[in-house]
């Protein structure tokens, strides 16, 4: 077998899971150097919740972070994550927005783009694919895992060749909420590995303490690549450490050969700039607490966490695991979504209204009542005519692809944004998070009629 390759994953989902993506760029370019020296394989950097991020609380520009960041880092690929159609925002975009944000990314540094859909429905992944396979990039399709009657290892199977049709370059198990077993990855990896010759990688998160073993597993198996972070952004609701992985495959057949001096040097690095975020509201120390009941319920690490303050802002703490065991099962009545953005968001704050009003869906989101009616794509398995009638009466429930019914947006924002657009970037950040960028924007303009 040959060496293991690692994806640094502390710029980007370390940092998210441990302190709310709130790590600033002049924070991270001190270091950036030295990691571009340890032999990664890639560093996943931007995407998921940075953008937003950045925006709302850092008062920062996304798109000069990525800038910088590729000025510094010149030996190890740049990564990011892209939830397709929804690309970091929470609703599906028009394709437009969606190869014009593609296209700006992967010009600004990005090698590897990370898609996946919430519901595995590759409808959703399709033009993601195609702009980043056009422009020369590395197309990672990622399957959403989770666990059903319905997701069994032949629909994992079934899946991977799809999206290897699709123009995948490699394929990800994203195993958001850390419930993908030991020896269940062994053997989740070993089928997939017989079906495809695509690289094959795997990301979970250490929430309900099986992580580790389930990297080793996967490890034997054959996993090309796995994704760690550096030990101060590791373990908890995140990743398992770099430093510790890289120790135990040392001088074995499989040893990814990072170099550990530099390694102790970043950890060293890390170290100091967590415990500025230790006393600070972002920070909250439930993150670093193994949770095995993620196992019982599937539910994410962070879903738990806003369903308990959900549950205590509602003065209804003792309701909570009435709420954790509503959740399976509003999982099973709208076809087993996975739990991840948005689809964790969706399911949690519907099985909340269903145990506080007292009665199963008498109050109805509308995000859920969109679902139902086949907005964000097609569940793994299909609602009952009985829930469908309860959630969205006689309506008819699209079959197309959801972005068909979209018409170009590119324009239509240009226009509303106006003049505090200087860029094609900023038009593409005012689309994805409109009130946020405008601000963001208007304080730019202002600080630039002051000098």
């Amino acid at each position: 077998m040959s060496r293991l390759r690692i994806t640094e994953t502390s710029l980007r989902d370390g940092h998210q899971s441990l302190i709310a993506t709130r790590m600033k760029t002049e924070e991270i370019l001190p270091i950036l150097s030295e990691m571009d020296n340890v032999g990664y394989y890639s560093m996943e950097v931007w995407g998921g919740a940075t953008f937003d991020t950045c925006l709302r609380y850092l008062n920062e520009d996304p798109w000069e972070r990525l800038r910088k960041i590729r000025d510094v880092v010149k030996n190890t690929k740049l990564q990011m994550l892209s939830r397709g159609q929804n690309i970091l925002g929470y609703k599906n975009y028009p394709d437009d927005i969606v190869e014009r944000f593609l296209k700006n990314a992967i010009y600004e540094g990005i090698d590897i783009v990370r898609v996946f859909d919430a519901l595995n429905d590759i409808r959703n992944l399709e033009k993601s694919i195609k702009v980043i396979n056009g422009e020369g990039a590395h197309c990672q399709c990622a399957i959403s895992y989770t666990i059903s009657p319905v997701h069994t290892k032949e629909y994992y199977i079934n899946l991977v060749k799809d999206l290897e049709n699709a123009g995948a370059d490699s394929i990800c198990i994203k195993d958001m909420s850390g419930i993908l077993l030991p020896y269940e990855a062994y053997d989740l990896v070993k089928s997939i590995k017989e079906v495809t010759k695509l690289p094959l990688e795997l990301h979970t998160h250490c929430t309900s303490g099986v992580a580790e073993m389930t990297m080793l597993k996967a490890i034997e198996a054959g996993i090309d690549i796995v994704d760690t972070a550096i030990s101060p952004l590791s373990s908890g609701t995140s990743q398992p450490a770099t430093e510790s992985l890289a120790l135990t495959l040392k001088d074995h057949a499989r040893d990814p050969k990072l170099n550990i001096k530099s390694l102790n040097s970043i950890a060293e690095y890390f170290k100091s700039i967590m415990k500025k975020y230790e006393d600070n509201e972002t920070f909250n120390i439930k993150v670093l607490m193994t949770e095995p009941k993620t196992l019982l319920y599937q539910i994410p690490g962070g879903m738990l966490s806003n369903l308990l303050s959900q549950m205590k802002s509602l003065n209804a703490s003792d309701k909570f695991e009435e709420v954790l065991a509503e959740v399976p099962k509003v999982r099973k009545d709208l076809g087993y979504p996975p739990l991840v953005t948005p689809m964790s968001q969706m399911i949690g704050a519907q099985a909340v209204f269903n145990v506080i009003s007292g009665e199963r869906y008498k109050i109805i989101p509308t995000e859920i009542k969109n679902y139902v009616r086949g907005m964000y794509g097609k569940p793994a398995s299909p609602i009952s005519d009985e829930i469908k009638k309860l959630i969205i009466g006689d309506e008819e429930v699209i079959t197309v692809r959801p972005a068909d019914l979209l018409r170009d947006g590119y324009e239509l924002y240009r226009e509303e944004i106006g003049h505090l657009a200087q860029s094609e970037q900023d038009v593409l950040s005012y689309a994805l998070f409109p009130q946020v960028a405008k601000e963001f924007l208007e304080k730019r303009h202002e600080r630039a009629a002051i000098h």
